[in-house]
């Protein structure tokens, strides 16, 4: 971008109401990583807020869910609401950097996330937990929320554990390859479409 030119504001809101949740999203994609989170599931806020730590993100997320069913339903719509309003907040993309990867240890644990936000939906995730639950969070919504997640933001996430055993760490660290790969892909780099094709 030339010097005098000033980048817009990378923000979105989204809502999303349905029988089974209600939720709104607000995203600064240039922020400084503060995180107001609210999903009714413990362990899942816990990890959106390192999420927004480490990728300097701001973001809102209020969500009221069926949870007294159980949590499918509420980890399933903040993740598409979330890559609703990131993809929303994208804008046209030009100058993004697109692409982001990391690898991130959370003590005997080691992650691996790699991101294309090239327009087309894919996730591949290779990852297991002994503990079914933690804090509300069953594990195996762990895969489910970033499958859901790559749909909206139109996205290709590639996540994976390298090593490690407490499920805890694992789970962190995956968020947090996530929020470091993410961090990258956004970036201003340049100033065109970073495509052959011309659009994202």
């Amino acid at each position: 971008m030339p010097e005098n030119v000033v980048n817009p504001v990378r923000t979105a809101t989204v809502s999303r109401k349905t029988k089974e949740t209600d939720i709104t999203v607000t995203v600064l994609i240039d922020g400084t990583g503060q995180g107001s989170v609210n999903s009714g599931v413990a362990f899942l806020d816990h990890m959106l807020a390192n999420f927004c730590r480490h990728s300097g993100f701001d973001m809102s997320i209020v969500c009221k869910g069926d949870l007294d069913v159980d949590d499918h339903h509420s980890v399933e719509d903040v993740a598409l609401v979330i890559g609703s309003a990131i993809n929303k907040a994208l804008l046209d993309k030009i100058g993004m950097q697109r692409y982001g990867w990391a690898i991130i240890p959370m003590d005997e644990a080691l992650a691996r996330c790699a991101i294309d936000l090239g327009g087309r939906s894919y996730c591949v995730f290779n990852a297991e937990f002994k503990r079914p639950v933690i804090e509300g969070f069953s594990t195996e919504m762990v895969e489910h929320f970033f499958v859901s997640l790559s749909r909206t933001m139109q996205a290709n996430i590639h996540l994976a554990i390298l090593e490690g055993k407490n499920t805890h760490h694992k789970i962190e660290a995956l968020f947090k390859s996530f929020a470091y790969a993410m961090k990258d892909a956004v970036r201003i780099t340049g100033t065109t479409i970073p495509s052959t094709k011309g659009k994202l």
